[in-house]
């Protein structure tokens, strides 16, 4: 074995052992004849008392027993434990208990390994010390994480945990010099401000207990394991992992469903990655979840801060001790789940805290990584869609853990799709971006970043063979197709992703079993009905069941929205055709993620193009009719449906009258539903509050939502009549592809 301490200086060899066994590995690895060497244990008194009768030049070094995860039966020794996906668990199941462990190396003797930490004079550990604290307590600490490091180079970077984090960051001058200043700006004194900010801190500060993580995700992990198959675009994670050695990451995924985190971890720890501090809402902080959630790394954040200027600082310097130390974080920009199953308008707020972290100099950089989670199916969207027609959201507890749990494991749902895009430099788009003293240009650059963060989430989320089936099916109003009639839809849709490049699962739809194995999937969740009493099976939405069927449709439906736009811009006079593609993008730049002006000219030039090269000049008509398939009606209706209830109510309200969002949203719900009755909506899709929220928006953008004169009524006038035009506009494409495919008879072409 190699000499792990020099035998000819004065040494002090701090020993982290908890068990006989790695006592007796320990002793074994140091040298017999040590006479200059001082054995003691890391924790405890004796090191205040060698410390004292030591000179400056004893070097001051730690071991460890660091224990790999065990060997699977029949495999070869030696073999890599590193990065395989049974490896994802954590520490508890490296370090086997004490009283096991000498039948563990019997059996395995190559699981321990004595590592030792990065050695250091005791002149330069003091020299290192800032005053605060203790000497001896300073440098049991500092040996713990260079043994922490030491151990990582044998087990990997996935058992990277922090230690001691409240107190490092307490006890630092930057957090002492921060909340100096900050005192002094609310003339309070500083410490009634340095003992709130460390009370935040505490509420904050998560820690990554192995054994608190082994239980988590133990109790947690069947939620997810049984109910998909986790398909994870692994190319980029190589390159991921490289980087990650020089600068800390901040995962930000698609939020869909509450395992989100879960299946990100586990990807994540196959692969040798340190565990990520996961940002969750204090709603999730409930008795007994809670408390373990905290010891394994999830950190419990308020939803708003509001004013509270401690509590933000709390946080700023929690967020820059982390990515100072290179641990990497997650959270969820979305605020929240999707309940309509594409990307939620991003919230950059906690962006700010990285950039700050930057700004100051507290780390050279972080990468942001766009990471998309999607699945076949899941069965929360059932809950998510009765939210959006009025029920009231479940409070989280323990109960609808235990009914949420219960809910997932019941049969398998297909797979869950992980897949990550290329990260952003947040230094560079920082140094790109204006003066970082004028807070509206930073504003505007951390917004620039959350943006290509949702484009970058939206170009690597494949299109399900549920979104395409669920797509084929609400395409057509209130009729049932045949299976055949299904196929006709998907294999234009296919060849056009194929096409363009746009990923997907096709490949499943390749064939008539492959596509009627996915309408059997839906129907046995509910949300297809298949009627078999005629001459062939014909399948339909399940009634009730349709925002449902959008959740899937809408997750993929970025892919084909320049081309759904492109078909609107055809019905358009030749010399007016720009203005409406520019006139729609306006419209819609709440639902979807549009470039810049050149850029969105440029991109839609391509799918004009591929409708007809002399699209400048050509029949709109015409060219339409020629298409294989056409795509607005399957894909803009609901959008532009909701968008015509709340254009009409606004019109037909006076207009001093104030809205009151939520009065104002419960109003359309009722005249949505009537104007569906009355055949004036396509279908129950559109009856969406997150819709006619997203509508209320762009109105209040446009300057049509607070009380005002008779100007006001007009100008609500002019925008109910341009989305009836869409709406209508949208109604001739809708006829034009049935009449193409003969759909509108139900006869076969």
């Amino acid at each position: 074995m190699t000499q792990l301490v020099d035998v000819d200086v004065p040494t002090i060899v701090l020993a982290d052992v908890t068990s006989d066994v790695e006592r007796r590995l320990v002793a074994e690895a140091l040298p017999a004849d040590g006479d200059r060497t001082t054995v003691l244990p890391l924790r405890g008194a004796a090191l205040h008392e060698a410390l004292a009768a030591a000179s400056t030049d004893t070097v001051v070094t730690a071991v460890r027993v660091a224990w790999t995860p065990r060997r699977p039966a029949g495999s070869a020794p030696g073999r890599s434990r590193r990065g395989r996906l049974h490896d994802a668990r954590p520490s508890l199941l490296r370090r086997p208990p004490a009283a096991l462990q000498a039948a563990a190396l019997r059996r395995d003797p190559d699981r321990a390994r004595v590592v030792v930490a990065e050695p250091a004079t005791v002149a330069e550990l003091t020299r290192r010390w800032d005053g605060s604290g203790a000497l001896p307590a300073f440098i049991a600490r500092q040996a713990e994480l260079a043994l922490d490091r030491a151990e990582r180079q044998v087990v990997g970077d996935r058992a990277k945990v922090p230690r001691h984090v409240a107190e490092a960051i307490q006890y630092s001058p930057e957090f002492r010099g921060e909340v100096a200043a900050l005192a002094e700006r609310l003339e309070r004194p500083e410490e009634e401000v340095y003992a709130e900010a460390v009370e935040d801190l505490g509420g904050l500060v998560a820690a990554m207990d192995p054994m608190a993580v082994e239980l988590f995700t133990a109790f947690l992990r069947p939620v997810h394991a049984r109910a998909w198959d986790v398909q994870a675009d692994t190319a980029r994670l190589d390159d991921l992992r490289e980087l990650n050695r020089r600068h800390p990451l901040v995962f930000l995924p698609s939020h869909r469903s509450y395992v989100d985190p879960l299946v990100l971890a586990d990807v994540l720890a196959a692969h040798d990655f340190p565990r990520n501090h996961v940002l969750g809402g204090d709603n999730l902080r409930f008795w007994p979840v809670g408390p373990v959630a905290k010891r394994a790394g999830l950190v419990f954040i308020r939803r708003s801060f509001g004013d509270d200027q401690v509590y933000k600082l709390a946080v700023r310097e929690y967020f820059a001790f982390l990515l100072a130390k290179r641990f990497n974080l997650e959270w969820y920009m979305e605020g929240g789940r999707t309940r309509t199953g594409k990307l939620r308008p991003p919230r950059h707020g906690l962006l700010r805290y990285v950039a700050d972290a930057v700004e100051r100099g507290r780390v050279e950089d972080a990468y942001v990584v766009p990471v998309s989670i999607t699945y076949d199916q899941l069965r929360e969207v059932t809950g998510m869609a009765a939210e959006q027609g009025g029920a009231a959201k479940r409070g989280e507890g323990l109960s609808w853990m235990a009914s949420y749990i219960r809910e997932q494991v019941r049969t398998p749902l297909g797979t869950v799709h992980v897949g990550f895009a290329e990260p952003l430099s947040l230094a560079a788009a920082l140094r790109n971006g204006a003066d970082p003293a004028d807070p509206d240009a930073r504003r505007l650059t951390l917004q620039k970043v959350a943006f290509q963060v949702a484009v970058g989430i939206n170009s690597v989320t494949p299109a399900t063979a549920t979104a395409l089936v669920t797509l084929a099916l609400l395409g057509v109003r209130d009729r049932a197709l045949t299976l055949g009639q299904v196929q006709r839809v998907l294999e234009p849709l296919l060849a056009y992703l194929t096409e363009t490049g746009r990923p997907h699962s096709g490949a499943a739809l390749a064939t008539p079993s492959g596509v009627k194995r996915v309408l059997g999937a839906l129907a046995q969740q509910g949300v297809v009905t298949v009627y078999e009493g005629g001459e062939e099976p014909v399948y339909a939405i399940e009634r009730g069941q349709h925002l449902v069927a959008a959740f899937y449709r809408n997750s993929a439906i970025h892919h084909v929205v320049d081309r759904a736009i492109a078909e609107l811009v055809m019905l358009r006079d030749p010399v007016d055709r720009w203005d409406e593609a520019f006139r729609l993008r306006d419209l819609l730049k709440f639902e979807f993620f549009f470039p810049e002006r050149e850029a969105y000219r440029e991109r839609l030039t391509g799918e004009l193009e591929r409708l007809d090269p002399h699209w400048e000049t050509a029949d709109g008509r015409a060219v339409l009719c020629a298409a294989p398939l056409l795509f607005a009606h399957r894909v803009l209706r609901s959008f532009v449906d909701a968008q015509l209830v709340v254009a009409e109510r606004l019109a037909a309200r006076d207009p001093r009258t104030p809205v009151v969002q939520a009065e104002f949203l419960a109003e359309c719900s009722g005249v949505g539903q009537q104007m569906l009755l009355q055949g004036r909506l396509h279908g129950p899709e559109s009856l969406s509050r997150e819709l006619f929220g997203s509508a209320l928006q762009l109105a209040a953008n446009l300057d049509l939502v607070d009380p005002g004169r008779e100007d006001l009524a007009r100008r609500r006038q002019e925008w109910a009549a341009q989305v009836r035009d869409v709406v209508g506009r949208v109604g001739v494409i809708d006829e034009l592809d049935a009449a193409a495919r003969r759909e509108n008879v139900g006869v076969e072409p």
